[in-house]
């Protein structure tokens, strides 16, 4: 069994930044299809990016292009996404999901196993 948690989120001004990280355990973490998704309160899971197991490949919700970069460390076990430039907007828990293989997919329905997620919350 996968587990994954979340870290990294907190409470910043409009303008800064934060890195969220995502570290997995069981399985083989070079395998993994990473992605990570937000729900703001009142509204459905939203995808966010994904990065696929050899992190050659990579996708982006429109909204965050240029803005946010995802990335993983087989190494380590770990995905990342760097948020810049963070609006009010992106407040939201933010969620790290993982799938074996496969394609790099936008829809949580692709993905097998998923954190707790992590608060981050923007203000103006």
């Amino acid at each position: 069994q996968v587990q994954l948690v979340e870290s990294g989120g907190g409470l910043v001004q409009a303008g800064g930044s934060l890195r969220l990280s995502c570290i997995a355990s069981g399985g083989t973490f070079s395998n993994y299809n990473m992605g990570w998704f937000r729900q703001a309160p009142g509204k459905e899971r939203e995808f966010v990016a994904a990065i696929n197991w050899g992190a050659t490949a990579t996708r982006y919700a429109e909204s965050v292009k240029g803005q946010f970069t995802i990335s993983k460390d087989n190494a380590k076990s770990t995905a990342y996404l760097q948020m810049n430039s963070l609006k009010p907007e992106d407040t939201a828990v933010y969620y790290c999901a993982q799938r074996v293989l496969g394609l790099v997919t936008t829809t949580p329905t692709g993905y097998d196993n998923w954190g707790q997620g992590t608060q981050v919350t923007v203000s103006s």
